[in-house]
Parts: structure tokens; C-alpha cells; sequence
């Protein structure tokens, strides 16, 4: 069994009707600070709004070094009209065994309300039933998120339950919400 982590080399693009989502680049630092920068971007993630373009440098040090050690890194959403960065999307917590990944994403707030991420999620969510032949694939997000709530539902995911005081997010143990959409959910086309 091939593991998850190797359908990533090479990095796979892949395309919606909107954005391409490919690797992130160095070339991408301007555009991701604009919005990492913005502190209702981060108010329901695990990291603080950037401080300075040195913050999103050290982030994409990170992501260059996912990409070359795991192979495994997040997709960069680029809007295909302005070819800008406009957040990212990926699979965290690739268990092979099991075939699960868990899904993190963030949108650049001049987006939001468009249906960008939900087309973007239903592009990796797609990518890995039809091609990786996961049998799982899961999301949470603070109780509070209505957006990203509403981002999993609409890619077919289903609530599951409540994880009570299950992380602690910016010095404060949060409530999380459980969403994910299994193999024989998933409507193959």
C-alpha cells in the first residue's frame, strides 16, 4: 500500500473553476502577508495575525521544509483571474494506515462569502477519494467558526460531535466541532 505522503511527489496541481492550487512559493510572501496580517483571518485559527512580513517568511521556511522532508505541505490557492495567493488548504494528520487526513484551510477576507473555499475543499476532498482512495476525511473548527462550519457541510462532510475543551488555542482551552465525510459518502462522479 502506497502511503499517503507519496502521492505528493511530485506535488500535484490541481485546478477548480476559479483558483489553482499549487505549491507555495517564496514569490508568494506579499500577497500571504496581506492577509495573515488581518486579525479576523486568524480569530478562529491556532496562529496569531502576522506582526511583519518576517512572520510569513518564517511560515512559507516552514512549509518549503514540509515540502521537501514529507513531501506533504499545503496546496496555495491561487485566485486564477489576479494569480494571487489567497490562502491555503491541507491535509494534516495523514495516518497511511487508516487512509484518514484531517483538513486545515484559511481564505483571504476579501474572499470570503464567495464559495472560493468551498470549491477549493471540494477539489482536495475529491483528489483524495478519487486518487489517494482515502477512506476518511475529517475537519474541525472552533464552535464559533460558522463560515468554516458551513465550508464542511457544504462539501458533504457531517457533524459528529463536540470535542469539549480539546485544545488549547492562544492561551484558552477552546471547544471544537467535528465534521468529516467518509468513503461511501462521497458521491463519485
Amino acid at each position: 500500500m502506497k502511503s499517503i505522503e507519496s502521492y505528493f511527489d511530485p506535488f500535484p496541481i490541481l485546478e477548480t473553476e476559479r483558483t489553482l492550487l499549487r505549491p507555495i512559493t517564496y514569490a508568494d510572501l506579499d500577497d500571504m502577508y496581506r492577509y495573515c496580517a488581518i486579525p479576523a483571518v486568524s480569530e478562529y485559527t491556532t496562529w496569531d495575525a502576522h506582526q511583519s512580513k518576517e512572520d510569513t517568511k518564517v511560515f512559507i521556511d516552514f512549509v518549503m521544509s514540509r515540502y521537501e522532508v514529507d513531501k506533504l505541505g499545503p496546496w496555495g490557492i491561487e485566485d486564477k483571474q489576479t494569480k494571487k495567493l489567497i490562502g491555503s488548504c491541507n491535509y494534516l494528520g495523514c495516518d497511511s494506515n487508516s487512509m484518514r487526513v484531517e483538513l486545515g484551510y484559511v481564505l483571504s477576507n476579501e474572499y470570503w462569502g464567495q464559495g472560493i473555499m468551498t470549491e477549493a475543499v471540494s477539489r482536495v476532498i475529491q483528489f483524495g477519494f478519487e486518487d489517494i482512495g482515502l477512506e476518511r476525511i475529517q475537519a474541525k473548527c472552533l464552535v464559533g467558526n460558522i463560515g468554516s462550519a458551513k465550508v464542511m457541510e457544504k462539501t458533504g462532510m457531517k457533524f459528529e460531535g463536540l470535542l469539549r475543551s480539546y485544545m488549547k488555542i492562544k492561551n484558552e482551552m477552546q471547544d471544537l466541532n467535528l465534521y468529516a465525510i467518509i468513503r461511501s459518502d462521497y458521491d463519485f462522479k
